[in-house]
């Protein structure tokens, strides 16, 4: 059972995918507008991205380049638009694959099942996330910069691989705390600022000519935009 979020504003389209989706065993969730797909998917996880590309405020061409930026989740292309240039393009700007309006809900269903297995040997293979020359093993929860291994406390391994999952996604204090430290935020943020600040010297130490750690202000904290 996978998590898949829907991001088309024709209702009975949306409804009919969902139902079909919903029926293969998995979570669905619809959004009906660009906008809103596009901070739903900062806000929660999902196995894969079923995206038109006509939708209100922001268009489906433009959520997958944005998206791109902080999240590599398989993304389907369901669009009237049946131009090979455009499929083309979509599929260099990121998307995974691509149905043409009206499609057979048995082909959709197949293609999210392709899809979801291909993601899956993926991820199980590539277990590293990199960032310059920052190497994340989530297997061995490791940190090296230019091959050498960071000494990192529990709290600091837990923060970094939040930032480095997420590339681009700004984590708010409150974000960070209850993420981490799985209790409800109250305010008190010294523990995060301690936390990053060690986290950010033991960086700048292993490489001073570069910086990882960006502070958003007013918002939170992300790696800097490359």
């Amino acid at each position: 059972m996978a998590a898949i979020l829907i991001i088309e504003d024709e209702e009975d389209v949306s409804s009919m995918l969902h139902e079909a989706l919903t029926d293969e065993g998995h979570t669905v969730s619809t959004i009906g507008t660009g906008i809103d797909g596009l901070e739903e998917m900062k806000r929660n996880s999902y196995d894969l991205i079923l995206l038109d590309l006509m939708l209100p405020y922001k268009s489906g061409d433009e959520i997958l380049k944005e998206m791109r930026a902080f999240s590599s989740v398989p993304v389907i292309i369901i669009s009237a638009k049946g131009l090979v240039g455009t499929k083309i393009d979509l599929l260099k700007l990121g998307a995974d694959d691509y149905i043409t309006k009206p499609f057979d809900l048995g082909e959709v269903a197949a293609r999210v099942e392709s899809n979801l297995r291909r993601s899956s040997k993926h991820a199980v293979e590539n277990r590293q996330f990199r960032y310059k020359d920052l190497l994340f093993d989530d297997l061995t929860k490791r940190a090296c910069v230019n091959g050498i291994e960071l000494e990192l406390t529990a709290k600091e391994i837990m923060i970094l691989e939040l930032l480095i999952k997420h590339k681009g996604k700004v984590y708010t204090k409150a974000n960070l705390y209850e993420s981490i430290w799985q209790e409800q935020y109250l305010g008190d943020d010294n523990a995060v600022k301690t936390h990053i600040s060690n986290l950010r010297n033991k960086l700048k130490k292993a490489n001073p000519d570069e910086a990882y750690i960006e502070t958003v202000w007013g918002l939170g904290y992300r790696l800097y935009k490359q």
